[in-house]
């Protein structure tokens, strides 16, 4: 970003923690999962400490697209959940950091059942 004193740069994983923090605080989200699923296709949960690890951050023809690899909670509707995290995504990142996500795609790699 440019600006009268001079150029901010903001790195991918300052970018991908943001939007991890930010999914985290959507109901319905039991966490963020590994991108790298494990041979078995077992998911898995990522704590609170790992937020990055479920986000891709991509950027394509000065484009940013992000990807968020989460679980989800049983019993909840996936496709509401996943609307509700894109929309705060999205929002966070314009209001926080000045950023536009062109795209955020999310990817459900489980469901789990909530305690």
């Amino acid at each position: 970003m440019n600006n009268e004193s001079g150029n901010i740069y903001i790195a991918d994983e300052v970018i991908s923690v943001i939007a991890g923090s930010a999914a985290m605080e959507c109901y319905g989200l039991v966490g963020m999962a590994s991108r790298k699923q494990l041979k078995d296709g077992i998911s898995e949960l990522l704590g609170r400490e790992n937020l990055s690890r479920g986000v891709e951050i991509r950027r394509e023809n000065e484009l940013l697209h992000i990807d968020l690899y989460i679980i989800v909670s049983y019993g909840i509707k996936i496709s509401e959940v996943a609307h509700n995290i894109q929309s705060k995504v999205k929002y966070v990142l314009n209001e926080v950091v000045g950023i536009r996500a062109d795209h955020v795609h999310v990817f459900v790699q489980g469901v789990r059942v909530s305690r």
